[in-house]
């Protein structure tokens, strides 16, 4: 099939290179014109406007967007009135569902199909194939299934190949054979990017379970420095059980086989220790593009708790100063309440 994607980022461009490799037609538009340049190099067709991009396509057109949450509708009403009823207009960033409702009722009405394809993989995805979780309507899921399957890890359709959705609304993308590909039609608009948004949040929690665990083992050698004996500092009871210098980057290598914790991220972290045990060029600010603040909302307005999300989510906004003030206040507290002076790190 011919696909047109605007937003040739880090996933966008490796997308529609991936798309190419299946035997698909891209036509690619983003404002930066190297980013074009770079993916017609591929054998995308680039084009120098959106309008461009739109009119390259055959009908039904298929337009996928690939930026910024921020960016999403500014780019929709451009969109909007280049396109016709039929066409189907697909998210693959990580919107907010409750945008994708609206989007989808907006477009709707206009006889144009929106679909909000929640997309994983990040800058691996062109070797190893990216995780889709699909929001919308079966009918047009399925017309665009041929392409999804070529994202996918599994790069095929279903066995059988079905395409289009049966009597009851549901095409072979819903089905657990599209799931074990790596793909899956998820439910009706917003349930792709909900369905995602979960995803990060659990995320999020694997991230900070890792982190947490090799700065333990990181600092598994405390009882090898003299501590100072003050009214200030929690003695260490037991130095002796705390003599040990570990090798981190080889830890997080041999977790990687056969451990019942193996997984990508802690390949990535594995490959991070190896360049550099002390992660030198980080300055530990770490940011989050929202999901998990949209996931811990969730779980409040439906009543489910998620403590290790959520803490996971506060570690975060603390790596950026954000707990500053109030431990400054703690300090002050302490000096107030006992004479506590404070003692630098």
């Amino acid at each position: 099939m011919r696909i047109g994607m605007i937003g040739l980022g880090r996933m966008g461009a490796n997308m529609v290179r991936r798309l190419l490799k299946g035997g698909h037609g891209c036509v690619a538009y983003d404002r930066s014109a190297e980013a074009v340049k770079a993916v017609a190099a591929h054998g995308a067709r680039g084009a120098a406007t959106p309008a461009e991009l739109v009119s390259s396509l055959p009908a039904p057109r298929v337009v996928w967007i690939m930026v910024p949450a921020a960016l999403v509708d500014s780019v929709i009403a451009e969109l909007r009135p280049l396109l016709a009823r039929g066409d189907v207009l697909i998210d693959g960033g990580n919107s907010y569902y409750h945008d994708d409702i609206r989007r989808a009722t907006e477009l709707g009405s206009a006889g144009i199909r929106y679909l909000d394809v929640g997309t994983s993989g990040g800058v691996l995805g062109f070797e190893q194939g990216y995780c889709l979780m699909i929001g919308g309507e079966a009918e047009a899921v399925a017309l665009v299934e041929p392409a999804l399957a070529t994202l996918a890890p599994g790069g095929r359709l279903p066995p059988g190949g079905a395409t289009t959705a049966d009597a009851g609304g549901r095409g072979s993308a819903a089905s657990r054979a599209a799931a074990a590909l790596g793909y899956l039609h998820c439910g009706p608009s917003g349930a792709g990017h909900f369905v995602k948004m979960v995803h990060n949040g659990i995320e999020y929690g694997l991230m900070a379970a890792y982190a947490e665990g090799l700065n333990v083992l990181a600092h598994a050698d405390a009882g090898r420095t003299t501590a100072t004996a003050d009214a200030e500092t929690a003695p260490l009871a037991e130095p002796r059980f705390y003599q040990y210098q570990l090798d981190l980057a080889a830890i997080a290598e041999v977790w990687r086989h056969g451990s019942i914790i193996a997984s990508r991220l802690l390949d990535l972290t594995a490959a991070a220790l190896e360049k550099d045990a002390q992660l030198g060029g980080f300055a530990g600010h770490v940011a989050d593009s929202g999901e998990g603040r949209w996931t811990v909302q969730a779980a409040i307005e439906v009543g489910v708790p998620a403590q290790v999300l959520s803490a996971a989510l506060y570690s975060r906004f603390e790596s950026r100063g954000r707990a500053e003030f109030a431990n400054r206040l703690l300090s002050a507290m302490r000096l107030g309440f006992g004479g506590h002076v404070e003692r630098s790190p």
